[in-house]
């Protein structure tokens, strides 16, 4: 019986991996993933990993690594097919009826597989012999050592454009064209599709050739020749669906916890050969839904790697455009922007393998890179390129489907556009107090509105929730040449919260008009309250040396802001419990350690204080 891929990827899809695995081995949770010791080799300290959101097992000790069927076939020693229908039944999905039909095309499947296995053997033959002499002298100079051109199975493919059918004459000539080797024209005889070039197998994910790509060694003799040339879909291969190196770097992967993807497969082999061997390559498309779930089956945030150029920045958002749609928690992609006019090989040929490692270290997130991408690719001169600038990122955020991520992206990339389009104004330049009173000037000094003075006279005198917010305002109060420096910060606090929110409000109005040199404060102006006396943070003391003052008066600010931010995010986080229970709870443990870290900050502020009150006594 033949079973499609897509009917075995749904079964595998509807199983819950560690409910299969959990009837026979005791598993303990782990983060996300569940862990003991391996059935496979005797052990004591858990190296056996179970990941339900990748559907699959794996063990570090002895390398076992498998689905569910294969867990059913490996451990309990059930033929497959009987493995599948226990899955199948419990999934609620039909084995499908046998198909002479499929039946047919599996088979012919394994006899095009004989036909590349074949190709590939006698390829790397003639990189030996005589023929291959202009192909070996390419290699040396691209610096591969004989172990990465043995690995790799590079080989060689004549200008004879009958080379490969004589040698491969066991095969008929429809197979041979329908595995993509040889190219049927009409009314002519077919001819090699490879010819003159350096060639190069692609393998499936169980390690069998299924096509070839080839790289021109002389483009002078052939100027009209593509550079390089890979197989065209066939039974055996979709190049959509199948990324280079994939066989070889998923194991390494699961070793280093990263996956890089380059723009080709001679970067990838290139990063191999300098001992980076989790790097895959799309196969002369761009990286399609279905290459990003395959890197999302190995690791959460696979790392984009393509060339500095313009070719290579356009192929990434090109990614970036095909992810958006997909972004799930905790999966995404991460960017590195190689120097302009480098490859990966350039930049470890010129700078060594650790410049490379030292990018791969911190790459760009997904969301900066859009952000800096758009902001880049027009002029942003006037309002209405400003305008097209943020229908771009609007437009991006309208492709992300899921319902938490699309508006957290939404509101991220606003508050860079407001900050972007709309700064903050030059701060005006006052003269001090004493010039106004010289009539130097003939404009009357600023003065707050009554409003904005009743609003802060409240604040102050005991409306603000806690000793903490009222003496923040007095601080500003004191120093208002520190308003417009944490504008965004209180403007977020005023949002947040009601009750010292046009208290606030008044202070950021106020300090565009009032005198903000260090001598005058807003209560010269119309003579409000002092702050309480008993609030005695360093900066409202009067002996605190202003510099200082300002200082903690900034981590004042940046104390009280963080709290009710926490607040309302824990309080998201609780409401999203019943849509997404593992990452509310996750959520939720890791807000209430910020928080809890906060209020150690806070206990810390007021030890500082109590000091300095204990000092004063004294």
């Amino acid at each position: 019986m033949a079973l499609s891929p897509q009917w075995l990827d749904e079964l595998r899809m509807r199983t819950t991996l560690s409910a299969v695995i959990g009837r026979t081995l005791r598993l303990t949770k782990a983060g996300r993933e569940f862990k003991a010791c391996c059935p496979f080799h005797n052990e004591k300290t858990p190296s056996f990993y179970v990941n339900d959101e990748k559907g699959f097992y794996h063990c570090f000790g002895c390398e076992a690594h498998g689905d569910a069927i294969r867990w059913l076939t490996d451990q309990r020693g059930m033929p497959f097919m009987d493995a599948v229908k226990e899955l199948a039944a419990e999934a609620g999905m039909e084995v499908p009826a046998p198909d002479p039909q499929a039946a047919k095309r599996a088979e012919k499947r394994a006899s095009l597989h004989d036909v590349t296995a074949a190709a590939q053997e006698w390829f790397e033959s003639n990189l030996r012999g005589t023929e291959g002499v202009q192909a070996r002298g390419y290699l040396g100079r691209r610096g591969f050592s004989d172990a990465t051109i043995r690995e790799f199975g590079f080989g060689y493919a004549p200008e004879d454009r009958q080379a490969l059918k004589r040698a491969l004459r066991k095969f008929e000539e429809p197979m041979l064209i329908e595995a993509g080797m040889r190219i049927a024209v009409e009314d002519k005889e077919p001819y090699d599709r490879f010819r003159g070039r350096l060639m190069l197998p692609i393998h499936d994910t169980r390690g069998r050739v299924i096509a070839f790509g080839g790289r021109i060694l002389d483009s002078e003799a052939n100027p009209k020749a593509p550079k390089y040339l890979n197989s065209p879909d066939t039974p055996l291969f979709d190049k959509g669906r199948t990324l280079y190196n994939l066989h070889r770097a998923a194991p390494a992967a699961r070793q280093s916890g990263r996956m890089i993807v380059v723009e080709g497969y001679m970067d990838a082999i290139a990063l191999a050969n300098a001992g980076i061997r989790e790097a895959v390559a799309p196969l002369g498309t761009a990286l399609t839904e279905n290459q990003i779930e395959l890197l999302w089956r190995q690791v959460e945030r696979p790392i984009l790697c393509f060339d500095g150029d313009n070719a290579g920045q356009r192929a990434a958002m090109r990614a970036i455009s095909r992810a958006l749609p997909m972004l799930r928690p905790g999966h995404s992609l991460a960017i590195v922007r190689l120097p302009a006019g480098l490859d990966p090989d350039d930049l470890i040929r010129e700078k060594g393998v650790g410049a490379l490692e030292e990018l791969l270290a911190h790459p760009t997130s997904l969301l900066d890179t859009l952000w800096e991408f758009e902001k880049a690719a027009a002029p942003l001169d006037s309002p209405e390129e400003k305008a097209g600038l943020k229908a771009r990122l609007l437009g991006h955020v309208d492709s992300i489907q899921h319902p938490d991520i699309g508006p957290l992206y939404k509101r991220e990339l606003l508050e860079r556009f407001s900050a972007f389009a709309f700064p903050p104004r030059p701060q005006r330049e006052f003269r001090s107090r004493g010039d106004w009173k010289k009539g130097q000037f003939k404009q009357p000094a600023p003065t707050l509105s009554p409003e904005a003075r009743d609003s802060l006279t409240r604040a102050m005198g005991g409306g603000a929730r806690d000793s903490l917010t009222r003496a923040v305002i007095a601080g500003l109060v004191k120093y208002p040449d520190q308003i417009l420096r944490h504008e965004e910060a209180l403007s977020e606090l005023a949002r947040r919260d009601q009750n010292v929110g046009p208290a606030l409000d008044s202070l950021l109005e106020a300090a565009e008009t009032l005198d903000l040199s260090a001598q005058s404060t807003i209560s010269l102006e119309r003579g409000l309250p002092a702050p309480p006396a008993k609030a005695h943070f360093a900066f409202l003391d009067e002996g605190t040396d202003p510099g200082d003052a300002r200082e903690d008066l900034a981590e004042a600010v940046s104390l009280l802001v963080e709290r009710p931010a926490l607040e309302a995010a824990l309080g998201a986080a609780t409401v999203r419990f019943e849509r997404d229970p593992e990452g509310s709870i996750a959520e939720q443990a890791r807000l209430r350690e910020r928080l809890l870290a906060l209020n150690e900050r806070l206990k810390r502020f007021g030890r500082r204080k109590a000091a300095a009150d204990g000092e004063s006594d004294t």
